[in-house]
């Protein structure tokens, strides 16, 4: 019994059909090769579809992204109101500001009249703001160069409570009570705090130099660390 060889077909490489030797109409024609098998309806179905996912994506992706541009371009958490009242509030501080900042400049410059002006004109315009606490000191100053010495101590002592811990006006306090009120406990209590917080309040140089005090005031100091 004999050996039996099978012949598998689909591993091996496609060849030529030869024809038969017997065979007239073959050998008159053209070999053929062999076809392959076509792929199946739903084999190619699902590759297609594979194909179309990321241009779905893509488009899916796109209308987001457009959704989102749409929804930030119009789409805005503060009303036209809020924005007049901010860009009001914005002018008055920077309108603040700039009248204090000139009142300084004036105070440097030696004129006091100028400057007591400029510092009147932030309190009563904008005392609503904080910072107009720091005018009321300058206006301070410069009424005590003036001549007005009593109202001036009356506003150091007042703008010694809403602006504690300043040290300026509490220098200027202690300098003012010993020279012109006679009252050195009261002046040393307010010179300790003042040198607590800033030790530069006991050079002269400094308040005449770098702070500006008006020489009325530059005077009343230095009689106070002297003890004069």
């Amino acid at each position: 019994m004999g050996a039996c060889r099978v012949t598998i077909s689909h591993l091996l490489p496609p060849t030529t059909l030869k024809p038969k030797t017997g065979d007239s109409k073959l050998q008159k024609g053209n070999p053929k090769t062999l076809k392959t098998s076509k792929p199946a309806p739903s084999s190619v179905n699902r590759r297609l579809l594979l194909l179309s996912l990321p241009s779905y994506a893509a488009i899916l992706a796109n209308t987001s992204q457009s959704n989102s541009c749409f929804a930030l371009t119009t789409y805005d958490p503060i009303s036209p109101v809020e924005k007049d009242a901010s860009l009001s509030i914005s002018q008055r501080i920077a309108e603040a500001i700039r009248l204090l900042d000139r009142g300084r400049e004036l105070q440097a410059e030696g004129d006091f009249n100028g400057a007591l002006g400029y510092f009147t004109q932030v309190i009563r315009n904008y005392k609503d703001f904080a910072f107009s606490d720091y005018a009321r000191v300058g206006r301070a100053l410069a009424l005590y160069e003036l001549g007005d010495r009593d109202q001036a101590i009356v506003e150091m002592e007042d703008v010694s409570v809403s602006l504690k811990g300043y040290p300026e006006v509490h220098a200027a306090l202690a300098a003012a009570l010993y020279a012109d009120k006679h009252a050195p406990l009261l002046a040393e209590n307010q010179f300790t705090i003042a040198t607590l917080l800033d030790p530069h309040y006991s050079d002269i140089s400094y308040v005449k130099d770098i702070k500006h005090w008006p020489p009325s005031l530059v005077s009343s100091l230095q009689h106070f660390i002297t003890l004069s």
